[in-house]
């Protein structure tokens, strides 16, 4: 049976309750403290989550943090006082785990956000944070989604990124109209 749009986002709305209640407060916690001691800050992400990483990227520009999405042309070298960020479900994606090596080679900090804190760039990672959803390639594990593929992870994502925005904003003494600023003004 085909259920309602208000029947589906109301389920979605389940399921993001349920994994945004076992993300670990301490990790993500780790996160925020080592963001604002970085120099600069990387994000790197593949597909959707690559989108959900730029998001955050821009939140943390609206900031005045020095941010950068790897692979733009405007984005410079990193260095030993930056910060990768990556988000990745499977924590597998070849182009993102060369970019993990690369940096912790050159002694920078490595984070990820991933379903499974036992892949490759989890374990190269220096802040693992386990979001308990789905990746498009996942079909184990007793979870399960509504959402084709790896929406939930992706969706989840967004909220953690948005969720370590507010409590930087709180830490920082932000509020949007400071941040608003920043916002881009040739559109």
């Amino acid at each position: 049976m085909i259920m309602q749009i208000t029947q589906y986002t109301n389920e979605v709305i389940k399921e993001l309750n349920r994994a945004a209640s076992l993300i670990s407060e301490e990790t993500a916690q780790s996160l925020v403290d080592r963001i604002m001691k970085a120099e600069k800050i990387f994000v790197a992400g593949a597909g959707r989550s690559g989108l959900m990483m730029r998001a955050f990227a821009m939140r943390m520009m609206h900031m005045g943090l020095q941010v950068y999405v790897v692979g733009e042309s405007v984005t410079p070298g990193l260095a030993e006082a930056d910060l990768l960020i990556i988000g990745s479900g499977s924590g597998e994606t070849k182009s993102l785990l060369s970019m993990a090596s690369k940096a912790k080679s050159l002694g920078a900090g490595v984070a990820i956000a991933t379903v499974n804190p036992e892949s490759s760039i989890g374990l190269l990672a220096d802040i693992v944070i386990q979001i308990p959803a789905l990746s498009k390639d996942t079909s184990d594990g007793g979870l399960t989604s509504i959402q084709p593929m790896g929406s939930l992870f992706e969706q989840s994502l967004l909220l953690l990124f948005d969720s370590i925005i507010l409590q930087m904003m709180d830490k920082l003494n932000l509020d949007s109209s400071a941040m608003f600023g920043k916002h881009a003004n040739l559109e």
